[in-house]
């Protein structure tokens, strides 16, 4: 796919590191599976990915974590 953001870019397979914030938590995720602009860099994560990371990133913020790096683990 062409890169919506420099649009000169092809989108490539790889993979990314990810920083959420939510309730005063900071969940930094490494190794995301993604899609990477050959250009410029920007990575984009499809909606199931996202919605896995914005899932671990909830039940951080309830157990009290304020930051924490962890590896992505597929389901």
């Amino acid at each position: 796919m062409k890169c919506v953001i420099c649009k000169n870019g092809e989108t490539r397979e790889g993979l990314a590191t990810v920083t959420l914030e939510r309730n005063g938590a900071t969940i930094v995720i490494k190794s995301v599976p993604a899609k990477v602009c050959d250009n410029c860099g920007e990575e984009y994560v499809n909606e199931e990915i996202m919605a896995r990371l914005m899932e671990q990133a909830e039940e951080a913020a309830r157990n009290g974590v304020q930051v924490d790096v962890r590896e992505y683990v597929a389901a």
